[in-house]
């Protein structure tokens, strides 16, 4: 799972401490170009520069195809960093060839930026337009200074995440809802049915990992759906997809059949337990409303669809 863009507008300080540590690796690699990077789920966005330069052909804000860049190559599992000192004699780069002569990079360094839960960020680099070596202490100092910024990272990221289940919590989706409250929306208030059953039954380690399930599938649904939403837990087995534009009752209907069709289908360990979802909609309109008020509205189309028999939706 990696870190949003949008999570990272959150951040405190961000730009400020970004600007610090490219300033710490310039001072141990002088004559390169460094960046920060972060990685979307399809796309590497460069974040920022030690400088500007003209001579290769990086900007702040470009987005880039991840399959198209060298940091696809690292691996992220072991840590290691990418090492490239003369791109020009690399056989391994050749499907990145004419890309990397149009930025005009032929020597690459790239650390792997990771979180201690696995969690990817991006990358630290450093290019030059030119073959050039990298000594090991140079390296080593390089990926010490990545590793700080990656406790920066989490630290904040526990502060807008939940443990359990790695979607956000209602600390981002208060902050996220300001920054979007001029846009219409929606809300869904998900609730399982049957869900004590399951600690009950099989007992709290069982009802984590369902509760992870129910994360990733959310998630899941967002990705299939292609929508512009977050999924946040609100704690024990609440959740909220919280959707940032326009869609008709209609296409709310469709998503809440849908919902409750991913998460009403469990395999065989659970089969003494009838477990499933409720829904509660609100749809708002740009400016309409403040976020207590629509999650009240939404709880309470919740209640309504929890007494007509569960494993159903209700609009508020």
């Amino acid at each position: 799972m990696t870190i949003t863009i949008q999570e990272l507008h959150l951040y405190s300080n961000f730009n400020e401490l970004a600007t610090d540590i490219l300033s710490l690796a310039k001072e141990i690699l002088p004559d390169r170009l460094l960046y920060l990077s972060a990685f979307t789920e399809n796309e590497q966005v460069v974040l920022q520069l030690s400088e500007e330069n003209d001579y290769i052909g990086i900007e702040e804000g470009m987005s880039l195809n991840l399959q198209d860049t060298v940091c696809c190559r690292i691996d992220f599992q072991s840590g290691m960093p990418l090492i490239f000192e003369d791109i020009s004699k690399e056989p391994c780069l050749n499907d990145l060839r004419e890309i990397l002569t149009d930025v005009n990079i032929n020597s690459y360094l790239g650390i792997p930026i990771v979180l201690r839960n696995g969690r990817i960020f991006g990358t630290l680099c450093a290019v030059h337009q030119d073959a050039k070596t990298f000594n090991e202490k140079s390296i080593k100092m390089v990926e010490r200074i990545a590793k700080m910024f990656s406790y920066y990272l989490e630290l904040e990221s526990v502060a807008y995440r939940d443990h359990l289940t790695g979607l956000y919590n209602r600390r981002f989706l208060d902050k996220m809802f300001r920054e979007n409250a001029s846009f219409a929306g929606s809300i869904l208030f998900l609730d399982l049915d049957g869900f004590k059953k399951v600690n009950d039954v099989y007992g709290h380690e069982e009802g984590d990992s369902v509760l992870k399930e129910v994360g990733d599938r959310i998630l899941s649904i967002i990705d299939v759906k292609k929508l512009p939403a977050t999924a946040v837990r609100l704690g024990g087995d609440e959740f909220i997809l919280h959707i940032s534009k326009h869609l008709t009752n209609g296409e709310l209907a469709d998503l809440a059949d849908y919902i409750l069709l991913q998460l009403s289908a469990w395999d065989d360990r659970l089969q003494d337990v009838n477990l499933s979802v409720s829904v509660g909609i609100v749809p708002y309109e740009a400016g309409g409303s403040n976020l207590d008020s629509l999650l009240k509205k939404a709880d309470d189309a919740l209640y309504e669809a929890k007494n007509s028999g569960k494993n159903t939706y209700c609009f508020w």
